[in-house]
């Protein structure tokens, strides 16, 4: 009887690792969610991908401001860009880094991350 259950109890567990496994691919992309990212010189694509509330429009509408008003020196200059506001800013301000052109960290360095 004992060798029954210990059979039986092989047999969920084997059951139970797609489930695992599914569970685990599921969160993967919410950690993708909290990689930091330069809002200098990221693409829009990658802003997309990174800051939490921000689709490809609103990330293209960043490069856009960027391209015509020079880089971001500050996280809240995002809310310049139309249809970013503070609580957006605030909900990304782990992610978000600022790197300036001709800084140390375009020279190897890791960039620092703005508060």
């Amino acid at each position: 009887m004992a060798q029954g259950r210990a059979a039986f109890a092989a047999i969920r567990m084997k059951a139970l690792h797609p489930l695992l496994f599914s569970i685990l691919l599921a969160l993967l992309p919410a950690s993708a969610a909290f990689a930091q990212v330069d809002i200098n010189h990221a693409d829009a694509r990658t802003l997309a991908e990174s800051l939490d509330g921000i689709g490809l429009v609103k990330a293209e509408a960043i490069v856009a401001y960027r391209n015509a008003h020079g880089p971001f020196r500050k996280p809240e200059d995002l809310t310049r860009v139309q249809g970013i506001g503070a609580k957006t800013v605030e909900a990304n301000r782990d992610a978000i880094v600022i790197v300036e052109a001709g800084s140390v960290a375009e020279a190897g360095a890791r960039p620092s991350v703005a508060r």
